[in-house]
């Protein structure tokens, strides 16, 4: 790219590139030349906006988890309609479906990148974390609904289910699984739960 060209919105284009590199070659090979290659742009590029590679780790990782307050909300206004079984399968599944389990590995693959998000995500892996509150932000309109038992206990059924998914979509070589085994581990941690009439 020759100097002096403006490349507009260079934040989301090298989140972008992050994105597709971490997808395809995992943690190991998220460099910055491999990032700033993927997005068709100068090395300098990416150390012009942030002040080193894990800075801007670290911004893409923290971007990603605010992408998902628009899910989180999708969720929450299901409450009430579908079924609870469903539109957790479905939530689990779009969201590990997508680059949220190679994040989970690349934070726990880089000591420095965790060091940096600790100070402005002090407890647990960021994306984990906000998908456990969605989760249980969710069973709990749910249960207000009555379409969940009143005793279920939210704050621990949305970490299992998200350990529970977490593990089937871990294998990021491996084809995603089958809808039916969320479905069923989904049905595993909240069916006797659930108090909807059957469909």
């Amino acid at each position: 790219m020759p100097t002096g060209v403006a490349i507009r919105d260079v934040r989301e284009q090298l989140f972008a590139a992050a994105d597709r590199v971490l997808l395809r070659d995992g943690p190991s090979g998220l460099t910055s030349r491999a990032v700033t290659a993927e997005a068709g742009c100068a090395k300098g590029v990416l150390h012009r906006h942030f002040a080193d590679f894990d800075d801007f780790l670290a911004a893409f990782v923290l971007d990603r988890v605010h992408r998902m307050d628009a899910q989180a909300a999708a969720l929450r206004d299901s409450a009430g309609s579908g079924t609870v079984i469903g539109n957790l399968a479905a939530a689990l599944s779009a969201l590990f479906g997508s680059v949220a389990v190679a994040i989970v590995a690349l934070v726990t693959f880089r000591d420095e990148l965790r060091g940096r998000l600790r100070d402005t995500w002090p407890a647990g892996v960021p994306v984990l974390t906000e998908a456990v509150t969605m989760i249980a932000d969710y069973l709990a309109a749910e249960r207000g609904l009555g379409r969940l038992a009143s005793g279920a206990d939210v704050d621990g059924l949305a970490p299992t289910l998200i350990g529970a998914a977490h593990l089937l979509f871990a294998d990021r070589r491996a084809a995603p699984p089958e809808p039916g085994a969320v479905h069923r581990m989904v049905t595993s941690v909240v069916g006797g739960l659930v108090r909807e009439p059957p469909r």
